[in-house]
């Protein structure tokens, strides 16, 4: 299975494709955009693992990470989506966690928001999984805020194995 093509009124939400590549690369080794996700940028290799990564997760779990792309110019805005990491976190453990990052050049313009949104209409109309889980950064307001218009509720302050986040918890709606 390959990720499904979502269109919102700005965005499109693609398949990652090699295309993708560079503008990939060269948003995870800029400082600013990983300030909250790690806080050191990525080396090409890395980079590489974790670009194979979003694309690998649609055969093996039937959800995955998009690219989001402006709907006009089909330009690279960001990625994420929905996935299973193993990233040895006891209240992630099987659960489905959703996750995003943007450009800088594309911050406070929504776009978090309008793609989140399509991703979790997505899961609730396609995953049987009843609660989505995501991890912010306590200093990430912005992603809280994204968090927060989609349906997310703090649930832990602060996790024991990664104390500089927050695991957040969006139950699927009442059908």
């Amino acid at each position: 299975m390959i990720a499904p093509v979502i269109e919102t009124d700005r965005l499109l939400l693609r398949p990652i494709r090699l295309g993708d590549w560079e503008a990939y690369a060269a948003a995870w080794a800029d400082p600013e955009m990983v300030r909250f996700i790690g806080g050191a940028p990525r080396d090409r290799n890395t980079s590489w693992g974790k670009f194979l990564m979003g694309a690998g997760l649609w055969p093996v779990l039937g959800y995955g990470y998009w690219t989001f792309a402006d709907r006009k110019t089909n330009a690279f805005l960001g990625s994420g989506g929905l996935a299973r990491f193993e990233r040895g976190v006891a209240a992630l453990e099987g659960h489905v966690e959703a996750g995003w990052a943007f450009v800088p050049a594309a911050w406070g313009k929504g776009y978090a928001t309008e793609a989140m949104a399509a991703v979790m209409g997505w899961a609730d109309s396609n995953l049987p999984a009843t609660e989505i889980r995501a991890i912010i950064d306590h200093g990430n307001v912005a992603s809280q805020r994204v968090a927060a218009k989609c349906g997310f509720k703090l649930l832990i302050p602060a996790l024991p194995e990664m104390p500089e986040v927050a695991l957040w918890q969006r139950d699927k709606p009442a059908q």
